[in-house]
C-alpha cells in the first residue's frame, strides 16, 4: 500500500482509524475500507495508485467481508443445533436410558444395568463389588447374543444378604475378556453445557451427556 500523505484532516482521520485498529489488535472491514480511501484521496497525482494493487486491496476487503459472514453463519448453525438438542433431549425425561458407567446406585428396586457383549463373547459374569474393590456378588448372564445385554441386581450378595443401599462398583467379562458395563435409570431432567452440548440428569446417576447414552428404553 503507498504512503499516505501526513499534515492534513484527512492524514489525520487516517492515523486516527490506524491507532483504533492497533489498539483493538483487530481491522474490520469498515477500517479496511477507510484506510483505502484516506490512501486514494491523499496520494501524489503524479504518482497515482496502481490499478493492481488497488484490486488487490479490494479483493483483500471482499475476503474480510466473506470470513465475517461466514464466522456469523457458523455461530447461528451452533445456536441452532443447540436448541434442537435440548429440543431432543427433553422429549427423554420420564424416560429410562442406559449409560456406560463402571459403578452403580442401589437403590431399593434394585440395579439395572447392561453388558456390551462382542461377537462369540462366550459365557458373560457380572461381578458387583464394594469400595474396595471386594466381590461381593456375581451374575451369571449365560451367552447371550452379542450387543448390549440386560441384568438387573436385586441388591443382594452372593449369601443371600441384603445391602445397603449406595454405590457399587461393577466389573464383567465375556469369556477371558473384560467388557464394558452400563447402568440404567430415569431421566428426572436435562441441561445444557458451555461447550458439550445436552446433558441429561439420569436417576441414580447424575449428569450424562447426551452423546454418551447408548441405549433409551
Amino acid at each position: 500500500m503507498s504512503d499516505i500523505a501526513v499534515g492534513g484532516p484527512a492524514s489525520n482521520t487516517a492515523a486516527a482509524a490506524a491507532t483504533s485498529a492497533s489498539k483493538d489488535k483487530t481491522m474490520n472491514q469498515a477500517d479496511f475500507l477507510s484506510l483505502l480511501v484516506q490512501q486514494m484521496r491523499n496520494q501524489d497525482p503524479t504518482k497515482p495508485m496502481d490499478s493492481s494493487q488497488m484490486v488487490s486491496q479490494l479483493a483483500q476487503i471482499s475476503q474480510v467481508s466473506a470470513t465475517q459472514s461466514l464466522q456469523t453463519s457458523f455461530d447461528s448453525l451452533s445456536q441452532s443445533l443447540q436448541g434442537n438438542q435440548m429440543l431432543q433431549a427433553s422429549s427423554m425425561v420420564g424416560r429410562s436410558v442406559t449409560v456406560p458407567s463402571a459403578a452403580g446406585q442401589l437403590q431399593a428396586s434394585g440395579l439395572d444395568g447392561a453388558v456390551n457383549v462382542p461377537d462369540g463373547g462366550g459365557t458373560v459374569l457380572v461381578q458387583v463389588t464394594d469400595k474396595d474393590g471386594n466381590v461381593l456378588r456375581t451374575l451369571n448372564l449365560g451367552t447371550p447374543a452379542a450387543g448390549l445385554a440386560a441384568f438387573h441386581w436385586d441388591g443382594k450378595d452372593d449369601g443371600g444378604t441384603a445391602l445397603a443401599e449406595g454405590t457399587y462398583g461393577l466389573k464383567a467379562q465375556a469369556g477371558n475378556a473384560a467388557v464394558a458395563t452400563y447402568v440404567s435409570g430415569k431421566v428426572n431432567g436435562v441441561g445444557m453445557t458451555g461447550s458439550d452440548g445436552a446433558y441429561l440428569d439420569v436417576d441414580g446417576f447424575g449428569g450424562v451427556l447426551l452423546s454418551q447414552v447408548a441405549q433409551i428404553n
